[in-house]
């Protein structure tokens, strides 16, 4: 299974930046994509299809805001759209696709940029978040958490660990959760593979960050320790260009 997590900041966006050309590349068998910002009668469902992939999406109540989806060339057996909380669920920020024994959660992480409300709200759904895969674990051991994070876990994860340990997505609470995330059972995936620093997943529109590599790393694909052994390949494709994020890959066995 080759799966792929892309903030692609506005599907119809993408797609006028070759999207679904990207796609009909067969990047990868399952593809999560955050912040679609587009509610489901204006997800581009026919042309993504014709690229070879079925469309799963959640959105947002809120126009133009927001919202996951799934592409996918394998056949799920169960499609959940939502974690059962009212906030998180009319944000559009959780799908659950289950293709087998295998739950996969593609889930956009709130931002908390635009003030201290947001952060507020941020930390509850970190809360609320972490205690619906820690219940559903108990009965889907075989777990990925696929998405923008909007966190940077480590110093190696930012281009300036130092200059930004006071912004939302470097706090030490938020990087506290990280290591909670990943001393209980999941396993950062790209870093399996990857120890080298400077790889990032999104970069600032302003000042020719992306040009200079002045980026962070804060999409992810986790998975549990029952899946470790099936991980084959991690890497992340700064050269794909449709959004301000780039996606990230990982490749299991069987």
């Amino acid at each position: 299974m080759r799966i792929i997590t892309y903030n692609v900041n506005g599907i119809r966006a993408a797609v006028k930046k070759g999207f679904i050309d990207w796609l009909k590349t067969d990047p990868a068998d399952v593809i999560c994509l955050q912040e679609i910002k587009a509610h489901e009668v204006d997800v581009p469902k026919a042309d993504i299809e014709s690229a070879g992939y079925e469309v799963y999406s959640y959105s947002a109540q809120k126009k133009g805001y927001s919202g996951v989806a799934v592409l996918t060339k394998i056949k799920p057996n169960l499609v959940q759209y939502g974690n059962g909380v009212m906030q998180s669920d009319s944000e559009g920020r959780v799908i659950r696709v289950d293709f087998g024994k295998i739950t996969l959660i593609n889930a956009y992480f709130p931002s908390g940029t635009s003030g201290e409300e947001r952060q507020g709200y941020k930390y509850q759904w970190l809360d609320e978040f972490y205690e619906y895969i820690t219940e559903l674990r108990k009965t889907h051991p075989k777990l990925i958490v696929c998405g923008d994070y909007n966190i940077c876990h480590k110093a190696i994860d930012i281009h300036d660990p130092v200059r930004n340990k006071n912004y939302t997505g470097f706090l030490p609470e938020e990087r506290a959760w990280m290591d909670k995330l990943f001393d209980h059972g999941f396993i950062d995936t790209f870093r399996v593979f990857n120890k080298e620093p400077n790889q990032y997943t999104w970069w600032s529109q302003f000042a020719g960050a992306r040009a200079n590599n002045k980026g962070w790393r804060i999409d992810y694909i986790s998975v549990t320790e029952p899946l470790a052994k099936k991980l084959k390949h991690a890497e992340i494709y700064p050269d794909v260009k449709h959004s301000d994020h780039c996606p990230m890959y990982m490749e299991m066995t069987d």
